[in-house]
């Protein structure tokens, strides 16, 4: 099974759902090592510097940002540091939406959200309510050091989160000359939009993926096969199955008490605070009328968080290093 790229909690209003994010696509491109054609062996990339030649340890190698030609602004790792978010491990819901308002250029790459043993009431909560409304959840996440747009909608039987493309990385097709006007300006008759029409009817089915197939893959592949005739045997990774942690005993939780005060506050509060005591003194009063059987489960959920919380930060820790190893 494939292992989470982290693990924490989906945050809308003052409900958490401890979940463990996964990739959603699957990379099937064939990769290719450069060898030397002389004696078959790889050819190495090194980092030389530009003027002497000479290669440059990784020690020596800092990150700059070219502000004009042959100028730069060096940064440090404290400098990249100071500006990454600090949250990691929490999807935070800041807005519903209807999902049908977000243009399709807007989405960019897809993750399943799991739930985490005993965190299913939450998640389905969530993903029933979202199939009811047509609603989206706009939230951001951060994966690895940098901060995304994501939206949380409902697939089947699994919450996604689609990464967002921000406004500003989006071209205006007004930038390009295009056809501007009507069908007749272009001296397109009736009969011939009629026409159109018809074929694109007879052209019409249901949509259905399975049927679309990397047809230059697998005619490479089958090359690949050919020449390697008796000896091209590859062993799979060993991917052992992955556990999610155990989260907040989030089945016991009251919902209905969490729901209602998310809905009665003007402003959102984090659970974190909630279950730190930082309420309003009102909120205090209500939980202290509560039955002593709801003292109880809400007592349950507050160790349970912090494991979770703390197994959640080590693979965003380890994911972090090992991209700023790759970057630097």
């Amino acid at each position: 099974m494939a292992r989470p790229i982290w693990t924490g909690t989906l945050s809308f209003g003052l409900l958490n759902v401890p979940v463990s994010l996964m990739s959603g696509e699957r990379r099937i491109d064939l990769h290719f090592r450069m060898l030397d054609s002389r004696d078959k062996n790889p050819v190495r990339y090194e980092r030389v510097n530009a003027e002497t030649g000479e290669e440059v340890p990784w020690k020596d190698i800092v990150k700059a940002f070219e502000y004009d030609k042959g100028s730069y602004v060096v940064l440090e790792q404290e400098d990249i540091k100071s500006a990454a978010p600090e949250s990691h491990e929490t999807v935070e819901v800041e807005t519903f939406v209807d999902a049908s308002a977000i243009p399709f250029q807007y989405y960019e790459k897809p993750y399943i959200l799991v739930p985490a043993k005993k965190a299913e009431k939450g998640y389905v909560l969530l993903r029933e309510t979202l199939k009811a409304t047509g609603q989206a959840g706009i939230a951001r996440v951060v994966i690895r050091t940098r901060e995304y747009l994501a939206a949380v909608l409902p697939r089947d039987d699994a919450l996604m989160l689609m990464l967002l493309r921000y406004p500003q990385e989006l071209v205006d097709p007004a930038e390009h000359r295009l056809p501007e006007g009507e069908s007749a300006d272009y001296r397109i008759s009736p009969k011939e939009l009629e026409m159109a029409k018809q074929l694109i009817a007879s052209m019409s089915g249901e949509w259905d993926p399975s049927g679309y197939k990397d047809e230059f893959r697998e005619r490479l592949e089958k090359v690949i096969r050919d020449k390697m005739k008796a000896d091209g045997t590859v062993a799979k990774p060993d991917d052992s199955e992955f556990e999610a942690p155990e989260g907040a005993a989030t089945n016991v939780v009251d919902f209905m008490a969490l729901l209602q005060k998310s809905i009665g506050s003007n402003k959102r509060t984090p659970a974190k605070k909630s279950a730190e005591g930082d309420d309003k003194p009102a909120a205090k009063k209500a939980a202290a009328k509560k039955a002593p059987a709801k003292k109880t489960a809400a007592a349950k959920k507050a160790p349970a968080d912090k494991p979770a919380a703390k197994t959640a930060k080590a693979p965003a820790r380890k994911a972090a290093k090992g991209t700023a190893r790759k970057a630097g």
